[in-house]
């Protein structure tokens, strides 16, 4: 953030980024020697998402950074790659990937999926006021502060950030009004611990039958509805034409297309219609965010195409190209992380790592409880950690007919966003004993 990255042109990054890419599926698939056995251990997802956040460590290249404008006055920039790649390639992807998708055999997952979500949405609850708790024993001065400087208040934003998103995030600011100047360490542990947590995750992707087995874990319905899917794509197939890939990208765009434009008029009308939508401090404040009403209304019409013969798009390459998306979407994620920002502010971030692991030892605890595999703890928990940006993007790095299921749960993320971090809130206002 202090220092101007060596790149910032954005179509430079672009460019950078898709190397990146390139390298980890060529190097992916030389299926013996060195490669094999790296790949074996390493998955490529967490390449694609790790390579970008070294670039980014390594100032290469950067998405937020400080310059000197013509005037001689240090000013903020960004880059919009994550941008595009959030509001105008993640609607795409999760369109096409849903084309194909069996509402029905979704629904078959069963219960457990919507457990881990709720184990999710505890951890977050009760991890803040246990981490504030024990961190208070060695360092007190650390979770203390009064009035709007309070670290509790500052907080709060976390746990609205990681039971929804951003919106609830921004609930949490405007509720208990932390001090503005110190909210960008918030922020700092919110993407630090997050995105440490996210690589954690794609990691044990590549180990998913281990721990499944591990965890006793019955994982039949999702194969089921993996070969289901993959079943129906092979009795579809065929060489797709010119025309098929821009049909294939005509009902991507026009959906976010008609998503945007939807998201924008869904959020206006709440709130100038109803003043308890147009209030920040409500906790249904978070139904005017246009990037919640973008993805459910995205996902809304995919789900709807796959009642139609655009269902045969399938066998066209739908969900590959669905899935070139969501991987410049890991990229675009992993170049939001600076690998050296960790040390940065070490009492901050050791609350939120102390958080987080309370947050993945209750997952661990439910999901060999009931059994459950490791699909649904991993996207449990983004649905909460992360919610609709990147919910998906995890649960299609185990196929890409799961994506639609990381939506459904990143949707319940934001309902219970804002109140589950009240709760929070309160709590770890008691643990850490100030005002």
């Amino acid at each position: 953030m202090e220092t101007t990255p060596f790149f910032t042109s954005d179509t430079v990054v672009f460019g950078i980024l898709l190397l990146c890419l390139g390298v980890v599926f060529y190097t992916s698939s030389i299926n013996k020697g060195f490669w094999k056995t790296f790949y074996k251990y390493v998955p490529a997802v967490l390449l694609c998402y790790l390579l970008p956040a070294i670039f980014n460590s390594l100032g290469i290249i950067s998405y937020e950074w400080k310059e000197m404008n013509a005037e001689g006055i240090l000013v903020e920039k960004s880059s919009n790659v994550y941008y595009i790649a959030s509001r105008y390639l993640l609607p795409a992807s999760l369109v096409l990937m849903t084309l194909s998708i069996d509402l029905k055999a979704i629904f078959n997952l069963g219960p457990k999926a919507l457990i881990m979500f709720l184990t999710g949405t505890l951890g977050v609850v009760i991890g803040g006021p246990i981490a504030v708790l024990l961190i208070s024993l060695v360092s007190p001065e650390t979770v203390g502060g009064s009035g709007f400087d309070a670290i509790w208040r500052g907080l709060s934003t976390l746990a609205g950030s990681w039971i929804g998103g951003g919106a609830n995030q921004a609930a949490m600011l405007e509720i208990y009004q932390y001090n503005s100047e110190k909210y960008g360490g918030m922020v700092l542990v919110d993407i630090v611990v997050a995105n440490i947590w996210m690589a954690i995750l794609l990691l044990g992707i590549g180990k998913k039958d281990r721990i499944d087995q591990w965890l006793k874990a019955d994982n039949s319905a999702i194969e089921t509805l993996k070969n289901k899917v993959s079943a129906y794509a092979d009795s579809i197939n065929r060489n797709p034409s010119l025309t098929d890939y821009m049909m294939m990208l005509s009902i991507a765009f026009v959906t976010v297309g008609i998503s945007h434009w939807g998201s924008e008029g869904v959020s206006n009308f709440l709130s100038t219609t109803f003043d308890i939508f147009n209030d920040k401090s409500s906790a249904l404040s978070s139904f005017t965010s246009k990037f919640f009403w973008m993805i459910t209304i995205a996902t809304a019409i995919g789900i709807l195409l796959s009642y139609t013969k655009a269902k045969k798009y399938e066998g066209a390459g739908a969900s590959k190209i669905g899935s070139i998306f969501i991987y410049i979407l890991v990229a675009t994620i992993g170049m939001k992380m600076d690998l050296g920002l960790v040390f940065d502010n070490p009492g901050l971030i050791t609350i939120g790592l102390v958080w987080m692991s309370i947050h993945a030892l209750l997952l661990i605890i439910v999901a060999k409880l009931i059994k459950a595999p490791y699909f649904f703890l991993a996207v449990g928990s983004k649905a909460n950690i992360g919610g609709a940006a990147s919910a998906p993007v995890v649960a299609a790095a185990f196929h890409p007919s799961l994506a639609t299921v990381g939506v459904l749960l990143a949707v319940l993320g934001y309902v219970v966003g804002t109140y589950g971090a009240i709760l929070c809130t309160i709590m770890m206002q008691i643990a850490s004993g100030t005002t």
